[in-house]
This record gives structure tokens, sequence and C-alpha cells, in this order.
């Protein structure tokens, strides 16, 4: 049997931090150079060199024109060879590897380089198999099955016009005029912000105009009203953000949703009686309770693997990646112009403290479960993984395949397969510490 590549990379493994490791690598130079005999070789015999038949040119030359390609190459072996030695020691639980110094691949030399590990800490998760919890079902009471009726009167009711002055939720009909000066390649939708004939304008969030709710609530038909409207600097319209807007409003029709009568729900619903529809909200509710109860549950579970865990390091290079991680979907919810992104910029080691807990946390816990998932041999199958990426592509409006593609490419597939092992390591001591 042929030896593999692997088998000749020379390792040494030094401690480098806290849930570090720091390996140098060296590939000695006859392993190098016959190593690139053999991309040579190859390439040659499949270059097309001018003058020379497809695998007749000679060797030297194939080498000086291709180095680049010869070297790119030869890195790539010799780098996946390390890997391939590194995740091959059993002694260590690798949670992530990097470059961490590079050399220049000379031909006929000894070749080295460097590279840095993040490994698991040591962790005690106690009796993990015993833990039991109690959590109270929330009763459902009458009192809630009638609001979700009168949720459902109100949502399948219909508007008719009224008389006497609008009230919150109703819907007026108005011509609106604001002082707004429109550029001449105003879209449609910005056009129809700053004027409009017979629309409709809801006394309800979310406003489409701002301050419209306070300042047409109690307006009446046949009457004009003027208002300010003091649009957000984060508004969808670029050219009304931040801006105030002075609005002349005509009101032409008042409308308001009328709820239904039982006899119109039950139709409206398909239900058989008043009765099998409350029945029916009162199981859906049921469900939502025991839903949350779970939830609530497996929160109960956590927290005493948790306090019974201990204390154990955390690798800085998860907790830095966490922070980024919500970093930036705090500066995704925050910044909206380049007047907020320099503000966030300024106050960054403000928002750095606030979410350092939660990312330490969410480490703790990934490392936790993920010790557990290791001790009980949990492991996620494609077809698993698959219908995850089924169920997160259509919350984002793609195909699975595409979202799948783009996750290998961020590198971030393999944290999907350990957040689903995490979460069935959870329900599976949820299932013992319930029942």
């Amino acid at each position: 049997m042929a030896k593999k590549l692997s088998d000749s990379i020379v390792l040494e493994i030094k401690d480098g931090g806290v849930c570090t490791k720091e390996f140098a690598v060296k590939i000695e130079a006859e392993t190098a150079k016959n190593e690139q005999n053999k991309v040579v070789s190859y390439i040659a015999g499949v270059a097309s060199m001018p003058g020379f038949r497809p695998g007749k040119a000679p060797i030297g030359m194939v080498a000086k024109k291709y180095a680049a390609e010869i070297n790119e190459e030869l890195r790539n072996r010799f780098v996946g060879a390390a890997v391939e030695k590194i995740e091959a020691n059993e002694e260590l639980d690798l949670l992530s590897l990097r470059f961490k110094e590079f050399g220049e691949i000379k031909a006929g030399e000894e070749f080295t380089f460097t590279m840095e590990g993040v490994v698991a800490p040591e962790i005690n998760p106690g009796d993990y198999k015993n833990l039991k919890v109690e959590v109270p079902m929330d009763a459902v009471e009458d009192k809630a099955i009638e609001e979700r009726l009168d949720m459902y009167r109100a949502m399948y009711g219909t508007y008719a016009d009224v008389e006497g002055a609008a009230q919150a939720e109703d819907m007026l009909k108005v011509d609106y005029k604001g002082d707004f000066e429109l550029p001449e390649d105003a879209s449609a939708s910005l056009k129809r912000q700053i004027e409009a004939t017979d629309a409709f304008m809801w006394l309800n969030e979310p406003e489409n105009i701002p301050g419209c709710i306070k300042a047409m609530t109690g307006a009446e038909i046949g009457k004009e009203y003027t208002f300010d409207a003091e649009y957000p600097a984060d508004y969808r319209e670029a050219a009304l953000a931040g801006k105030k807007i002075s609005y002349t409003v005509k009101v032409s029709a008042i409308q308001r949703r009328k709820k239904l009568e039982d006899a119109e729900l039950i139709e409206r619903t398909g239900s058989k009686d008043m009765e099998t529809l409350r029945d029916n909200i009162r199981k859906g509710l049921e469900l939502d309770a025991k839903n949350q109860q779970r939830r609530n549950a497996s929160e109960a579970v956590f927290a005493k693997l948790n306090e019974q865990a201990g204390e154990f390091d955390l690798p800085e290079a998860l907790v830095e990646n966490e922070i980024q991680k919500l970093l930036q979907q705090k500066a995704s919810e925050i910044v909206k112009s380049d007047a907020d992104a320099e503000k966030f910029k300024a106050e960054l080691a403000d928002h750095r403290a606030a979410v350092d807990t939660d990312a330490k946390a969410a480490v703790r816990r990934a490392l936790l479960l993920r010790k557990i998932a290791k001790l009980e041999n949990i492991t996620v199958d494609d077809v698993e993984l698959n219908e995850q990426l089924v169920m997160m592509s259509r919350y984002y409006g793609c195909k699975p395949r595409e979202l799948r593609d783009m996750l290998e490419k961020s590198g971030s597939i393999d944290e999907l397969r350990m957040d689903i092992i995490n979460g069935k390591t959870l329900e599976k001591l949820t299932d013992s510490a319930i029942n």
C-alpha cells in the first residue's frame, strides 16, 4: 500500500494559549522534491507548449512556465496532508484550524509552515443523564378563548361607511398633499407619498404618513386638516428620511371595521357552530401552551446543566467570532445612513461591552451541549441537514441548493450542522428530564 503524504508530515504541537494549539508543520526536502516531481509530471502530461506535442515538452520548460501553478498545487497538497494528520490525532478535540505563517516553496528544499487550532476546553457536565425538572403548563382560560374570538370577529370583519368623528383603527378616504418639492426623477411611490387623490389613510400602525393617527383622529367628513409629519432617519424612501413635511388632508369618507356576528363568524371560519369554533380555539391555545411549556422545560434543563458544569475556559477566538456576529446584527438594526455608520464606529467599544456577556453565554452553551453530544454520539445526517436547509430557504426566499452553496462558501455549513446537533442534544436531555 502506497504511503500517504500525511504520513510523511513532521508535526510538532505546542500550547498556544487558552484552548489553543500551535502546529509546526515540516515537509522534508526529499518528500517535497518527490511531490513536486509528481505535480510537474502531471502538468507536463496535459500542458500545451508551443512547438511541442501535448505531453512532450521538456520537464524543465514546463516547471519554469507553470511555476506559479505548480507551487499552488503543492501548497494545497501539503496543507491538505497537514490537516489530515492533525485531525487524525484523537487526543485533540479540534474546533477550528487556521493558517498562522506560510513560507515560500523552493524546489528541492524543506518546506515549513505553521497552523493554529482552537481546541475544546475540559468540561465536566456532571450527572446530565438524571436531570429532572417540573414545569407547569399554563391553563387555557375562557377569557383567552373569548379574546381570540373577538380578534377573529375584527380580523374577518368588513369596513363600512360611518358618520361622525374618525376613531383610531378607522380607514379614511382622503386627498392629501405635502409641501415637499419632488425631484424630477421621483419614483411613483415617492410621488404617492407626497400627493394623492381618493387615497386611503389607515389610522393604525404602521402609519403610512408619520403622525397621521394623532392628527386625523377626530377628523370629520368634508373638512380639511393640516399637520406636520416627521420622517425617521431610516425611512424607506431615502429622499424623505429625516425630513419634516407639512401635509394638507381633506376627508371625503370615513369607514370603520364592522365586527362579525356569531352567524357570520361561523360561516367565515367554516365551523359547524360556535361551540365547535370555541373548542377548536381551545385546542389551538392548549397546543401553544404545551409548546411553550416544552420551551420553558428545555431552558430549565439547560440552566441546571449549566450550573452543575461549573467554570471552564472559553476559547478567545470563538468568543470573538460570536462578538462580531452580534455586532453585525446590532449594526443591521441601527445603521441606516452614513451618519449612523460613523456614530456606530465611534461607539464601537460600548457596543462590544454590551454584547460581551451574551457572546460568552452563547459560546459556553454551544460547547457544553457539544460535549454531551460527543458523549452520547449524537450526530446529524444529510437528510436532517437538508430538511433544515429547506425550512431556512423558505424563510430567506431562495432554493435549498443555493442556500447550501452560500453556506459552504462562507464556511458556515459546519456551524449549522453543529447547531442542529446541539438542538437534538437539548431535546434528548429535555425528554429525559420531564419523563
